[in-house]
């Protein structure tokens, strides 16, 4: 009898075993395919380029999920007509560094020509576009307001309509996710390259999301259509795509770098360094004035959610301070879920002026008037508010109302749950 009951516990634990991996694997059947808007257009809407010269406006990061280019993808198939190439900043195969000049010149690999967008112009200009019917825009953005990308895009949507042209937005995850949104809405007055419209820092927004926003909100018109992705939830970082990080410009190596760049990016608007060449740039902050222990400790003390603060010293090869040793603090989150990139990175931008009233400098303003800080926080109020000895909270508070309208604005052209 013992005999007959251990094998029937055994048989029940086998068919609960059984049922339970069945239940699994038929949720996980269940589960939508992930699938980027490159690989929809060109598996179930190449007829939307039948007959028609298509332009790409793209860098390394237009791949597939296999990694293959759009370039390459599109100029060998048989059924698409590709004409030209459009780079934006660091070029279509991503060999220019931040800032640097682009000319036209023929891509080696396919011999289109490739016209820059980030050389004397930064939109497709009339004679760029005489050969193009459509324009096919597929590149990863970083989910900050001031990584020049989106304005790339939002140009070539102003172009397509005035040069009566199709566009087309080949959607990609944002990094960050697309639930937390942070950070200032940008002033008209602080309009520039690295900020063109009254989003916020961290607007969590694919770029498809923002080409429709940009489209209505900003009165571009164009002939737009966005090519949705397949399977991507509001909820989901990079990481947690079956998606292979590459690089979407030379110093945005890894996916830790986007998650700190929309705070730690401020430091670009200041004397600090960023850590631009070195092989952490936007975790690694400091100067050769800084004592990183104390800078450490001072950050630590303010209990930010999940972010610790090392002390740190390194000697960039290139930008800022190069090849002088400088000291200051690493970023390291701890938990992304709670950690507030542009919130932290205000943090460190008080709490070096505080320490280093004699020593820290915002950069110099430029013809315009306006410093590179308030182009990137978009406004002038930050910066007068450190210099003011404001508390964060309070700075938190004035941009707050803004915020909340532009996330009600913002519901209208989500594609994702």
């Amino acid at each position: 009898m013992k005999k007959w009951l251990a094998g029937m516990m055994t048989l029940l634990i086998i068919m609960a075993v059984y049922s339970s991996a069945t239940a699994d694997k038929s949720k996980h059947d269940k589960q939508p395919k992930f699938r980027l808007g490159v690989d929809v257009l060109l598996q179930d809407k190449i007829k939307t380029l039948k007959n028609k010269r298509v332009g790409i406006i793209t860098n390394p990061t237009g791949v597939n999920q296999e990694l293959t280019s759009i370039v390459d993808l599109m100029s060998s198939h048989k059924e698409i007509n590709v004409t030209a190439l459009y780079g934006p900043e660091h070029g279509v195969r991503g060999s220019a560094q931040a800032g640097q000049y682009v000319d036209f010149y023929t891509d080696p690999k396919t011999g289109l020509p490739v016209y820059s967008l980030y050389g004397i112009t930064k939109k497709p200009t009339p004679e760029m576009l005489e050969n193009v019917d459509v324009l096919v825009f597929d590149i990863q953005d970083v989910g900050s307001r001031f990584y020049t990308y989106i304005y790339t895009m939002a140009l070539a949507m102003e172009a397509a309509k005035e040069n009566n042209k199709e566009i087309i937005v080949l959607d990609r995850p944002n990094p960050l996710g697309g639930q937390e949104v942070e950070g200032p809405v940008l002033e008209d007055k602080y309009s520039s390259f690295v900020g063109e419209f009254p989003i916020p820092v961290r607007h969590g927004m694919t770029v498809g999301e923002l080409a429709l926003l940009f489209n209505k909100e900003f009165n571009i018109g164009a002939d737009l259509t966005v090519v949705k992705m397949e399977g991507w939830k509001r909820y989901q970082h990079y990481d947690e795509t079956p998606l292979e990080w590459v690089l979407p410009s030379p110093n945005m190596p890894t996916l830790e770098t986007a998650s700190v760049y929309p705070g730690a990016a401020l430091i670009e608007g200041t004397n600090l360094s960023e850590g631009r060449g070195t092989a952490k740039p936007f975790e690694l902050i400091g100067a050769p004035f800084i004592n990183g222990d104390e800078l450490a400790e001072n950050l630590n003390k303010l209990d930010l959610p999940g972010v610790l603060f090392r002390s740190a010293s390194f000697t960039p090869s290139f930008s800022k301070h190069v090849n002088v040793l400088s000291h200051g603090i690493q970023i390291h989150v701890t938990n992304r879920n709670e950690y507030k990139p542009f919130e932290t990175g205000l943090h460190i931008v008080k709490t070096v002026h505080d320490m280093y009233p004699n020593d820290f400098a915002f950069r110099t303003p430029g013809s315009n008037g306006i410093s590179f800080f308030d182009n990137l926080v978009g406004n002038g109020s930050i910066r007068q508010g450190i210099e003011q000895g404001k508390t964060v909270s309070q700075m938190k508070a004035e941009w707050k109302n803004g915020l909340k309208d532009f996330m009600d604005v913002r519901k209208k052209y989500l594609l994702y749950k």
